[in-house]
């Protein structure tokens, strides 16, 4: 099987199964008790805090740990949302947001919040451009993606940021980073960014796990009350064993750029084999390009529907997703690639291909093969 469905989920590494059979055997204690057994397992929950704050440049108190990226993005937008006084803001996001923030953006103007949508552009990103009039001095929160996760675009946040603080003084930047957390660079500061959630099973960490990183002066009402844990922000008690499984998967990550170089290198190669083949596009950025994230890999093939490509890929022993997999049941034309200006038929026959650090180059040249076999093959069948 070759496994090319990362973005959906990773597999862990085997020193973050080996941390959490630990924590589970052996350290067991509810971090927020007070004899040592227990504060042991909060330091080595400290430790996975600084590593998260040493990648994003962010401090350690700015680490709040939560049950994964839908929930941190839940929290900075209706947490953000619930503390302002309804003195006329707004809201905006980008038109190719995870439901996650797509959804819960939503959600604010039952408070009276008006929302507005920034376009894209053919390439899938940001329009800088038609953001100059959908941003005004009203504007609160400002929420984009690092990284789509269905063409691997790499969304220009810094420039974003500096147009929206440049625009409206008091407004937040909100960045979805789960696509783009230890694969694509984040220096939160730099970068103008307030708020940055990510995910634990995106870098071959446990599921059930992730962050949100806040940065100091940025006021959140909590979504979940109780306990008083993560500074009053984030009651409950802690999922250690996860915690402690992320923290060894960020540290894994952080000692693997180069593979991370590799897995860029991989799918420029796949691509290389793949662009061969007769009515083959690429949706958003080029492989290679400085705005295309290493992992993600969007392809639509001329009278083919996805759906029916990701089947007889899986029958061949390759595994790919037709896009998001939150939405996999749903079965709707992809709202992303169509604001890009596909047709419908072009965005019915796109499949999803995503990269992990444990593929090969060997697995390229396979899926490669496999995908242009399935392609003949279904070309005899295609609608006219």
């Amino acid at each position: 099987m070759i496994y090319l469905d990362n973005s959906a989920t990773t597999r862990p590494f085997d020193s973050v199964i080996d941390v959490m059979d630990k924590s589970m055997r052996e350290m067991y204690f509810n971090p927020s008790a007070a004899y040592k057994p227990a504060v042991d397992v909060d330091r080595g929950m400290r430790a996975c805090r600084k590593l998260i704050a040493a990648q994003l440049g962010a401090q350690e108190d700015e680490i709040f740990f939560t049950s994964g990226g839908t929930e941190s993005d839940n929290l900075a937008i209706l947490g953000y949302a619930e503390t302002l006084h309804g003195g006329g803001e707004n809201f905006v996001c980008s038109a190719i947001e995870h439901p996650a923030v797509s959804e819960t953006i939503r959600r604010v103007e039952r408070l009276g919040i008006e929302v507005r949508v920034l376009p894209i552009d053919r390439r899938g990103l940001v329009d800088l451009d038609a953001a100059r009039d959908v941003i005004d001095e009203n504007t609160a929160l400002v929420s984009c993606m690092q990284v789509s996760n269905e063409t691997g675009a790499i969304q220009p946040i810094e420039a974003l940021s500096a147009l929206a603080h440049g625009i409206s003084p008091r407004v937040r930047v909100h960045v979805d980073g789960v696509q783009g957390f230890m694969r694509v660079p984040m220096r939160m500061g730099k970068m103008g960014v307030d708020m940055y959630a990510l995910s634990g099973h995106k870098i071959h960490g446990p599921k059930g796990v992730g962050a949100l990183a806040v940065r100091r002066g940025v006021r959140l009402a909590p979504q979940m009350t109780g306990g008083g844990q993560e500074k009053n922000l984030r009651s409950g008690t802690y999922n250690a064993p996860a915690i402690l499984g992320l923290g060894q998967a960020v540290k894994e990550m952080a000692g693997r750029h180069e593979d991370v170089e590799r897995m860029r290198a991989m799918k420029a190669h796949l691509w290389a084999l793949l662009s061969a083949m007769d009515g083959v596009r690429v949706n958003g950025p080029m492989p290679g390009e400085a705005d295309a994230a290493p992992h993600i890999l969007s392809v639509s093939f001329d009278g083919v529907r996805g759906e029916v490509m990701r089947n007889a890929l899986e029958g061949a022993g390759v595994l790919v997703s037709t896009g998001s997999a939150c939405a996999s049941h749903k079965q709707k034309v992809s709202q992303t690639l169509r604001s890009m200006g596909l047709t419908g038929e072009q965005a019915d026959g796109t499949i999803r291909i995503s990269l992990g650090l444990m593929n090969t180059m060997d697995e390229m040249d396979e899926a490669a093969v496999q995908t242009a076999k399935m392609a003949a093959l279904l070309a005899k069948y295609r609608r006219r």
